[in-house]
């Protein structure tokens, strides 16, 4: 006799090996097995996990009735609030919508608009913005203000919960940054967050020991999914409001923080902050940060102030990180500069997804031989149901059942994949294709520089050249043509840039450097195509 479908019965008894999978389940089992510890810390509050489960349950009895089945939005900072949004929200039976918090109004009033979003939970700092978007609707959501009623809602509401019972069911809508565009939704399911929670688990050595610091904004990707991995091994949530490497620092050493996640931004910030001293005095902090490769500069900095750098590569239409630089032991026997090379790698896929691929215009998988570039192409279970209310975009960055990122790369001979630049970052230069992030890896390792972001920049004869935008460490000086002279000491000569520009630069709430908009300032005044 064959197995029933999953979910079936015999006709006398129900089937025992299944469960739909929900990250929801974490909360459950934390509360169970580690009721009594702590689980939130967010300034003077501290939460146990059987207050968050209770907390949680009761937000949810009270969000259901007025979400009446359709999502709730939530504008928060890396709060408690967040936290127990990613828990309340879908065990009242509908999405969560976690709303970048350095949207404008019109983007915050679109996201609102676009997702039917029937109440939008927001703190107080944010009163300004959502009076400006509420003024922006003319059916805006019901607003539920984050202070004395929502503490009232999470202490008195009545404990009420809806079960998952689809594992395939819509659990969260995030949007992309729409940078070309309007943003698009993109529908997260139970069972991918479930298995991705896991996969960050396992990858980052979360225990119920660990301590794990907010640096990465709830609001990306879920968090990647941390809130729901860190809960699982119920450890400890340290919530941090905004990224102030001097708090960063203090909470590392009164709390005892363990792990934290961030882009190589946030590496830069605390590597280079006046409070990191003699750095970290315990044991190694685990950092994972994703987004541009970080400098093999940055990688020792953080290695000599105690600090264990994994490097991910995701995208908010995989749950976050979907590939892992997955340090093998003999690597730990090399010199310094050859691990900060390996380090910077993209690396293999997590463990619960499908074998990342480079692919070729027409789909074919290039050869692994570390230079040929192709497009990176994933799926599997940590890839999205698709974009909401867009199908037709869903088709086109999956048109072989392969999602497309627009990034590209090379294969290497042992499987590990290396990032060379988005598509739409690599400069064409008298018809040589220069990758962006081998020059700002170049412009990184002298002393002087702090940050650095590589575009195209329009010229007369070679149509666009290499152009440098860079922030200086406090304290140094350098001139553009230094610079220079510094890169061609590395690079083939035409890969130099031809400008430095020195200043600031323009930044998303996740620390990833917006290069739309120093190439928009590049080519302002000229006819060629901004990319």
């Amino acid at each position: 006799m064959f197995p029933l479908n999953r979910g079936e019965t015999n006709g006398q008894h129900p089937v025992l090996s299944y469960e739909p999978l929900s990250p929801l389940s974490y909360l459950d089992r934390a509360a169970t097995a580690h009721g009594d510890r702590i689980a939130v810390i967010d300034g003077n509050l501290r939460l146990t996990y059987w207050q968050l489960q209770e907390r949680c349950h009761r937000l949810a009895g009270a969000l259901r009735p007025l979400a009446d089945g359709r999502p709730v939005a939530v504008l928060a900072a890396n709060t408690h609030v967040l936290l127990e949004a990613h828990f309340a929200v879908p065990l009242a039976g509908v999405p969560l919508v976690a709303v970048n918090t350095r949207l404008s109004a019109n983007e915050i009033a679109y996201v609102l608009s676009h997702s039917e979003a029937a109440i939008l939970i927001h703190e107080p700092s944010f009163d300004e913005v959502v009076g400006d978007v509420y003024a922006l609707m003319d059916t805006p959501p019901l607003r539920l203000r984050a202070d004395e009623r929502y503490e009232q809602l999470a202490t008195d509401g009545r404990p009420e919960v809806v079960r998952p019972i689809d594992e395939g069911a819509l659990l969260s809508i995030n949007y992309t940054s729409g940078t070309t565009g309007k943003p698009k939704g993109v529908m997260y399911q139970h069972r991918g967050a479930y298995l991705q929670s896991l996969a960050m688990v396992a990858h980052m050595g979360l225990s119920p020991s660990s301590v794990y610091l907010w640096t990465l904004p709830m609001f990306h990707c879920n968090g990647w999914c941390f809130p729901w991995a860190v809960t699982a091994v119920a450890a400890t949530h340290v919530c941090l409001a905004s990224v102030d490497p001097d708090e960063i620092w203090r909470l590392i050493r009164a709390e005892g923080v363990t792990h934290m996640c961030g882009a190589p931004t946030v590496l830069t910030m605390i590597a280079n902050a006046e409070s990191a001293g003699s750095g970290v005095t315990g044991p190694p902090v685990q950092i994972a940060t994703g987004g541009a490769p970080p400098s093999p500069a940055i990688l020792r900095r953080t290695s000599e102030l105690g600090f264990s750098v994994t490097h991910l590569y995701g995208l908010t239409e995989t749950y976050g990180p979907v590939m892992i630089c997955d340090w093998r032991p003999e690597w730990t026997a090399l010199n310094t500069d050859e691990q900060a090379r390996l380090k910077a790698r993209q690396g293999v896929a997590n463990l619960i997804s499908q074998r990342a691929r480079v692919v070729d215009e027409n789909g074919a998988d290039v050869p692994a031989d570390g230079d040929t570039v192709g497009q990176i192409a994933l799926r599997g279970n940590n890839l999205m149901l698709g974009y909401l209310k867009d199908p037709e975009a869903t088709a086109a960055a999956a048109p072989d059942g392969w999602f497309r990122t627009g990034d590209l790369g090379v294969l290497h001979p042992d499987g590990y994949v290396e990032l060379r630049d988005r598509s739409k970052d690599v400069i064409i230069s008298g018809g040589e294709n220069i990758a962006s992030v081998e020059i700002e890896q170049a412009l990184s390792e002298h002393p002087a520089v702090l940050d650095v972001a590589v575009v195209a920049v329009p010229d007369e004869r070679w149509g666009e050249v290499p152009g440098a935008f860079v922030t200086l460490r406090e304290g140094h000086h350098v001139t553009a043509e230094e610079l220079i002279d510094h890169v061609r000491g590395r690079l083939a000569r035409f890969k130099a840039p031809k400008v430095v520009v020195f200043g600031d630069l323009p930044k998303t709430s996740t620390g990833k450097i917006q290069k739309y908009v120093l190439r928009e300032q590049a080519w302002q005044g000229h006819t060629r195509r901004i990319g």
